[in-house]
């Protein structure tokens, strides 16, 4: 059985995957406080402090850095792989359809890298959905820094204006070197990017100041494709109920009626 571990990042007390393969972190603890039990993000080398703005990937970063499984990965305490349909329930049942460790084992066996299935935003390119619904500054900011740092990468960031789909959500789980080599371009492409924030002096909401987050959901398939790394689709179920009427009307007036989104949902 593979040596496998998958972060869930967490910033409150919630109900949990009983599978050993996960390891649910709190994250932000240098920001909002302890608040659970769990393993901190604060411990060994960290970016707790940038929650605010990288959101789970301050998780990520502590993946890649104090992980010492051979797999490693990340899910969220209300979003998680699936492999066995979904239902409609209480939380912790729902949590007994979660991915596990029979099945990661198997699939892994046969691909790099698991990934949420592909979201399709039908009408609009990932570009134009990012700029329609965020702040486009960063975006091009980050376009500069691939441009100059990494523009063997250049090819699959210019998709963006033309693909519509997307692995969302920053999930993954991966062989713990194609996840640390992922990580270690992600995070200098992000510190690169906040630096130059800072310089230009972008100021954003806290809504939109988790920009990082968000463009780093941009950047997975941009890294995964220009290096060909083979990959398999799951798809991801959330633990609480979605409001799809709500999203998709806000979806629809961030693409028609020029409003940037102001929450998550």
């Amino acid at each position: 059985m593979k040596d496998i571990k998958i972060i869930v990042a967490t910033h409150k007390d919630y109900p949990m995957p009983k599978d050993s393969i996960y390891m649910p972190l709190e994250v932000g603890v240098d920001v909002h406080g302890k608040k659970t039990n769990f393993t901190e993000d604060n411990s060994g080398d960290n970016i707790s402090g940038k929650n605010s703005g990288y959101s789970e990937l301050t998780g990520l970063y502590w993946a890649w850095k104090n992980l010492k499984s051979s797999y490693a990965g990340l899910a969220h305490y209300r979003r998680h792989f699936a492999t066995h349909g979904l239902i409609f329930s209480k939380p912790e049942k729902r949590l007994k359809k979660v991915l596990d460790v029979n099945d990661a084992d198997d699939l892994l066996g046969k691909y790099d890298v698991i990934l949420p299935k592909a979201r399709n935003y039908y009408i609009e390119n990932l570009y134009d959905h990012y700029v329609h619904t965020m702040y486009p500054e960063p975006l091009e900011i980050t376009k500069e820094i691939i441009e100059k740092h990494y523009p063997e990468y250049m090819p699959e960031f210019e998709k963006l204006k033309t693909r519509k789909t997307a692995h969302m959500f920053n999930m993954l789980i991966a062989k713990k070197d194609i996840f640390d080599g992922y990580a270690e371009w992600l995070f200098d492409i992000l510190f690169r990017l906040e630096k130059e924030v800072e310089k230009r002096g972008l100021k954003y909401d806290d809504f939109h100041a988790r920009f990082y987050g968000r463009i780093s959901e941009l950047l997975l398939d941009i890294y995964l494709n220009t290096n060909n790394i083979s990959y398999t689709e799951l798809p991801v179920f959330s633990v609480e109920p979605v409001n799809w009427l709500n999203k998709g009307s806000k979806f629809l007036q961030a693409k028609f009626l020029k409003k940037k989104y102001m929450e998550s949902f």
